[in-house]
């Protein structure tokens, strides 16, 4: 009988049909819905602009709340660190989920600020990962990105040889992640990559700058076209 409420109540909340296995015992959800309920408080009293739910977790870092924009089911796990400053600030469509120790910084320097992130609808991004959203990183709906995925929007400049790297400034892509995408684990995206819609990056893998067509897998370092889905 509980599971069946839990599982009503979440069907009212995810609208996708979503059930809780019945081997799941009472005690372990009642734990799970209490610090759910610890997550609703602190998205309530957060000062960022949202859209019915929002769920953060314990020793989240949230900077520049006031250039943050976030949907409705939205959720940020336990010990992320989010730096919204930059000229777009950080959109999340509904129903993002974040996972534990992600880190999200939109500015690479105070010199000059970065473009920032936004989030489709549906998109789920693991665990300990790390986002530099200096030259606009855009992440379409329903792609999911597993665990210590890193995506660097941002290059140093290095062609002249009688200045040390770190003074001879940096340049700007962008990052374009399509919708319906599948990212692996530990996979790196770099500055100018445009994933197309539908695609799979292999674990492991590195995207250098280019355009990389709709519903391919790819994979190695540097990533390349392995086969298409269809």
């Amino acid at each position: 009988m509980f599971h069946q409420l839990i599982n009503k109540a979440l069907g009212k909340i995810r609208g996708d049909g979503y059930t809780i296995d019945p081997k799941i015992s009472s005690s372990y959800l009642i734990k799970l819905i209490m610090g759910r309920s610890f997550m609703l408080f602190r998205g309530k009293t957060s000062l960022i602009p949202h859209k019915g739910l929002f769920f953060v977790g314990k020793n989240v870092t949230l900077k520049a709340r006031n250039l943050m924009l976030v949907g409705n089911g939205v959720s940020i796990d336990d010990h992320c660190y989010i730096d919204a400053l930059s000229k777009n600030g950080i959109v999340l469509g509904d129903k993002v989920s974040m996972g534990k120790r992600t880190v999200i910084e939109c500015s690479g320097s105070l010199k000059h600020l970065g473009k920032g992130l936004v989030v489709e609808d549906n998109v789920g991004l693991g665990r300990d990962c790390f986002y530099g959203c200096a030259g606009g990183i855009s992440i379409g709906r329903d792609t999911i990105i597993g665990n210590f995925v890193s995506m660097h929007s941002e290059n140093h400049n290095a062609s002249d040889p009688s200045t040390p790297i770190r003074l001879q400034g940096v340049n700007h892509k962008g990052i374009s992640i399509g919708k319906n995408c599948w990212i692996g684990a530990k996979a790196t995206i770099l500055d100018g990559v445009t994933l197309g819609d539908g695609c799979i990056v292999a674990a492991g893998s590195v995207m250098t700058a280019g355009k990389y067509p709709n519903n391919g897998i790819y994979g190695g370092i540097p990533s390349k076209l392995i086969k298409y889905r269809f």
